[in-house]
């Protein structure tokens, strides 16, 4: 019997009991869908985050202060005190540095008329507008007159401007950081991105936040721009040189900062999304398991069933390896359909989310073929006990099997 005439004994055979048919192929159906679902998932929040990642400016090196330390206990990064506007300047005078932008962060309650927020206040120059390439939608940024003279004027970004109800009508208007006022100049364009946009910020002035805001006078970070053609890899070299000879750090100490390239970021970013989207595969595999146990349940109840079936055909010349092929053929073809259907609901599943979270609809071809290999896999690896099963029946007991 060659494996057409198999497949379509098969697929008679499922198709005259389809809600067990259905029934056992849940399992299969439920494990490739989240499979398909979950990578999809994992590939645009992948995508998103390097698009995000790639918004915060061109050739963008960022200087981290180190943590602070008191005693046992350690603060978080950025809180030491090391870097210095003195430090900014010198990396300025580098190369391959085309502009240096530094910045001071901390969390103040902002108010406009009656609703207000806690967010993330940053102090910086008129630089970081160009070197994050951020953009103004209405008003206008930070100038050296602004920093010079301390003035209290505030730039917000579009979360912060949307939270505190705040439209282009409100540029010129007065709010109220950590319970000072300040005169609102500008508003951003909206960037996105997964948790690194400048979407929800308040910018200020650095020379004011540092005199009204900050009781230090050290900074959080320095935001660097390269000049074209750049090597991201040998700048930070060379920052990080520069710096541990200004801080007369010895060979034997640990710098008490950070230098991080856009490269960096997007690999830390692909790690923990691959991380937690073979966790998540992992645990869709289950089901996929799951499903191979149910198939081998309901082929030893269907061999069960047709013991005397199996026993005729054997008594007409039936060999063993043809019932083996039989049995296992059915199991293949049942799991093969569950995958197929997964494949469906999985693809279905990834447009939905994917139009709801807003990166679009994320095919991968090799996940859809590794998942359909891996359900006939689970149908070949579940049937073989059931067929072998019903390939050593007795034809003489099968027959007299009532």
């Amino acid at each position: 019997m060659n494996l057409r005439e198999l497949v379509r004994l098969s697929l008679q055979r499922i198709s005259a009991n389809p809600l067990r048919s259905a029934l056992t192929m849940l399992g299969v159906i439920i494990g490739v869908a989240s499979v398909v679902a979950v990578v999809a998932i994992g590939q645009g929040t992948g995508r998103r985050i390097s698009t995000s990642i790639s918004s915060l400016g061109t050739n963008l090196l960022t200087i981290n202060a180190g943590r602070s330390a008191n005693g046992l206990v350690r603060g978080a990064a950025g809180s030491a005190t090391t870097l210095t506007l003195d430090d900014a300047s010198a990396v300025a005078a580098l190369d391959s540095v085309a502009a240096v932008a530094p910045g001071v962060s901390t969390q103040q309650v902002v108010a406009a008329g009656r609703q207000n927020e806690t967010v993330s206040v940053v102090g910086t120059t008129p630089a970081y507008l160009g070197i994050r390439a951020d953009q103004v939608w209405q008003g206008s940024f930070l100038t050296s007159v602004s920093d010079e003279f301390g003035l209290r004027v505030a730039v917000l970004g579009s979360t912060t401007a949307t939270n505190l109800r705040l439209d282009a009508s409100a540029i010129g208007s007065q709010i109220r950081i950590g319970g000072l006022p300040f005169r609102l100049i500008g508003i951003l364009q909206p960037k996105g991105g997964a948790g690194v946009s400048t979407d929800d910020v308040v910018i200020v002035p650095l020379s004011t936040l540092q005199h009204l805001l900050s009781a230090s006078g050290s900074l959080s970070s320095v935001s660097v721009s390269m000049v074209d053609g750049a090597n991201s890899s040998a700048t930070s070299s060379l920052i990080t040189a520069l710096l541990r000879v200004r801080h007369r750090l010895s060979s034997t100490q640990t710098s008490d900062f950070s230098v991080l390239t856009q490269d960096q970021l997007l690999q830390v970013a692909s790690t923990v999304s691959n991380t937690l989207t073979l966790l998540l595969v992992g645990i869709g595999s289950i089901s996929l398991l799951v499903g191979g146990i149910g198939i081998m349940n309901i082929m030893l109840v269907s061999v069960r069933e047709r013991t005397r079936e199996i026993g005729i055909r054997k008594a007409i010349g039936a060999r063993r390896r043809d019932v083996l092929a039989q049995f296992l053929v059915e199991a293949v073809v049942l799991s093969v359909l569950g995958g197929v259907l997964g494949l469906g609901i999985g693809a279905l599943a990834s447009l939905v989310i994917g139009q709801v979270a807003g990166w679009g609809f994320v095919f991968s071809l090799p996940t859809f073929v590794i998942a359909l290999v891996f359900s006939a896999l689970v149908g070949v690896v579940f049937g073989v006990w059931p067929a072998r099963q019903a390939a050593s029946l007795d034809p003489i007991v099968a027959l007299r099997y009532e």
